[in-house]
């Protein structure tokens, strides 16, 4: 039996259509298989589709079942402000002046989402992360600037590269300044053998100084490179704090995917209780296409 089930499209993390990363929602996503769902975002070709659930946690509003082209993720950034964005706009979360807080599940748990509303309409969505994890990346440089088209100089001298997970682990790679990153030419099957199963993406940054930072996520398959990208953003403001760089509770701001004519603006706080580190990701987001799709 051929089923429609609602789509949408967005870019999230900006509030300017054709700009930030773009993002497939099917809001009704329930009656479909895994198979399925791989299969949708496939035909999405993006880099995250998301299929919104009826939750089978009961204190969750909603359950979010985030692919790629290749797999099911426990958690990702922009697939989860752009969901919720989306659902206010759409009135399954009430609008409320000031904010809403509510619970979504996900593959990496049920976490708590903000919502902050003006005039009605959803203005920002905070999510929540899970408590930062640090591995050592025992890469070797020479390598890894190899990987990456660039040179051991333009590695910042006083950080190293790291592995980080606020759900999903990323390598966090620091580099001296922004004119490091506008010369990265990735070498994929470099990359990709280098970091393994280790991470998903090498997420290069730079350090603007007063709370900024400039970043590209450098992805060793086929997107090649994702123009905003939540959880390495929470990952980086953890990896920040525990490196001094970032004070707890401070504001870092992070423009992704300049380079690829895809400006993203995000917004990183991190709390720190003893040794624990717990970033929150803002961003907007904006519709761009919706439709049917029979499966």
């Amino acid at each position: 039996m051929v089923m429609e089930h609602r789509f949408y499209t967005l870019d999230v993390f900006t509030t300017t259509r054709f700009e930030g990363n773009p993002l497939a929602v099917i809001t009704d996503g329930d009656g479909l298989s895994d198979d399925e769902m791989l299969a949708i975002a496939r035909e999405m070709n993006l880099a995250e589709t998301v299929f919104v659930q009826k939750p089978t946690e009961e204190e969750a509003l909603a359950r979010l079942r985030i692919f790629t082209t290749k797999e099911e993720l426990k958690l990702a950034g922009h697939p989860v402000i752009g969901t919720w964005f989306l659902l206010a706009e759409l009135g399954v979360v009430p609008a409320q002046e000031g904010g809403v807080h509510i619970r979504q599940q996900t593959g990496a748990g049920v976490l708590p989402v903000e919502i902050r509303f003006k005039d009605g309409r959803p203005q920002r969505v905070t999510m929540t992360q899970k408590e930062a994890v640090f591995r050592p990346a025992k890469i070797s440089k020479k390598k890894l600037a190899s990987a990456l088209g660039i040179s051991a100089k333009d590695f910042d001298p006083e950080l190293e590269p790291e592995f980080v997970s606020t759900g999903i682990f990323n390598m966090m790679v620091p580099l001296r300044n922004r004119a490091a990153l506008g010369k990265i030419a990735m070498n994929m099957m470099e990359l990709g053998r280098l970091q393994g199963k280790n991470a998903t993406m090498a997420y290069c940054f730079a350090l603007g100084g007063n709370g900024k930072a400039f970043s590209r996520g450098m992805l060793p398959w086929e997107l090649y490179e994702d123009a905003a990208t939540g959880s390495a953003a929470g990952s980086l403001g953890a990896y920040l704090v525990r490196h001094g760089k970032l004070a707890p509770a401070h504001t870092l701001s992070i423009l992704q995917g300049a380079e690829m004519g895809r400006p993203s603006h995000i917004e990183v706080e991190v709390s720190q209780t003893e040794k624990k580190l717990v970033p929150r990701v803002s961003g907007a987001a904006v519709k761009v296409f919706e439709g049917t799709i029979r499966v």
